[in-house]
C-alpha cells in the first residue's frame, strides 16, 4: 500500500538524501491496464471527475475569448495546440481521487478540494511554475517565428491567418519550424512531469527529485512512454475540436490513468 501524502516537514527523510525510488519497467500492457483503471475511476465518480474536466474546458474557452478580445487572433491556433501542456497540473485533484479509490478511502468534495488547497504549502506550486513557464516559452517562440517568417504576410482576421499559414510557402515554413520547436518543448515538459505531479501529491519529496524521477521513468521506458505521450497528445487535441467540450471526459480519464501508470512505473515507498 502506498504511503499517503502528509504535511511536509523540514526533517522528513525524503528531503535529506534518501535513495531515489526504484523505477520499474513498464510495457504496453501497463498502459492498457492503466487506461482501464482510469476509465473505471471515471465511471465510479463521473460527476466529480467531470468537474475537473469542465473547469479546464471553461478555462480554455475563456482563454480563447481573451485572445479575441485582445485582437491576438494569430495566437488562437498556437494556443489551442499548446494548451494541453498545462493539463498535468490541472489533474491534481484527479490523482488524489484515484489514490483514495485505490486504497479504499472514502472521500467527498471537501476532502479532495482540501488536499488540492494544501498543495500550496508543499512543492506542487514550484511544479506549476515549471509547467506554466514552458507554456509561456511555447507562446513566445510562436510569436518569434511569426515575426521572423511571416513578417511580409498580412492578415486582418483569423480566416486570413489560416489562409496564410496553410496556403503559402511562408506559412508552411512557419508550421514546420513551429512544430519542431513545439515538439521539443512538449517532450521536455512531458519528461519532467509525466510522473512528477502524482508523485508530489503521493509523497513528501521536493519538486526537483520528482522531476528527476520522472526523467528516469522516461529514460528507462522510452518507447512505451513515447506511446503514452502520443495517446495523450492525440486525445487532448481531438478533445479541443468541439469547443473544448471533449475535455470534460478526456481530461479526467487521462488524469486517473496517469495516477495508475505512476503507481506501476515507480515502486512504493519501502517501510
Amino acid at each position: 500500500m502506498p504511503e499517503t501524502a502528509s504535511s511536509t516537514s523540514p526533517d522528513h527523510p525524503a528531503l535529506h538524501g534518501h535513495a531515489p525510488p526504484k523505477i520499474n519497467k513498464v510495457t504496453a500492457d501497463d498502459i492498457a491496464a492503466s487506461l482501464k483503471a482510469g476509465f473505471s475511476d471515471f465511471l465510479t465518480r463521473p460527476v466529480m471527475s467531470g468537474f475537473f474536466g469542465l473547469f479546464y474546458a471553461v478555462f480554455g474557452v475563456l482563454f480563447v475569448w481573451c485572445l479575441i478580445w485582445l485582437e491576438m487572433l494569430w495566437m488562437i491556433l498556437p494556443a489551442a495546440v499548446g494548451f494541453p501542456l498545462v493539463a498535468p497540473f490541472a489533474a491534481a485533484g484527479l490523482y488524489e481521487m484515484s489514490r483514495r479509490m485505490q486504497t479504499g478511502e472514502s472521500f467527498g468534495w471537501s476532502d479532495i478540494l482540501a488536499v488540492m488547497a494544501n498543495q500550496r504549502n508543499r512543492e506542487m506550486g514550484w511544479m506549476a511554475f515549471v509547467t506554466l513557464f514552458i507554456f509561456w516559452v511555447w507562446a513566445y517562440q510562436i510569436r518569434l517565428w511569426l515575426a521572423i517568417i511571416l513578417q511580409n504576410s498580412s492578415f486582418s482576421d483569423f480566416d486570413g491567418f489560416l489562409n496564410v499559414v496553410f496556403f503559402t510557402s511562408e506559412g508552411w515554413t512557419f508550421l514546420a519550424v513551429g512544430t519542431v520547436v513545439g515538439a521539443l518543448l512538449s517532450a521536455v515538459l512531458f519528461a519532467v512531469t509525466v510522473v512528477a505531479m502524482p508523485m508530489l501529491l503521493d509523497r513528501d519529496t521536493n519538486f526537483v527529485s520528482a522531476m528527476i524521477t520522472s526523467i528516469r521513468v522516461v529514460k528507462e521506458n522510452p518507447v512505451v512512454m513515447l506511446g503514452w505521450a502520443a495517446i495523450i497528445s492525440v486525445t487532448m487535441l481531438v478533445s479541443l475540436v468541439p469547443a473544448f467540450l471533449g475535455l470534460i471526459v478526456a481530461l479526467p480519464i487521462l488524469g486517473h490513468t496517469t495516477w495508475h501508470l505512476y503507481r506501476r512505473a515507480v515502486s512504493p515507498v519501502e517501510g
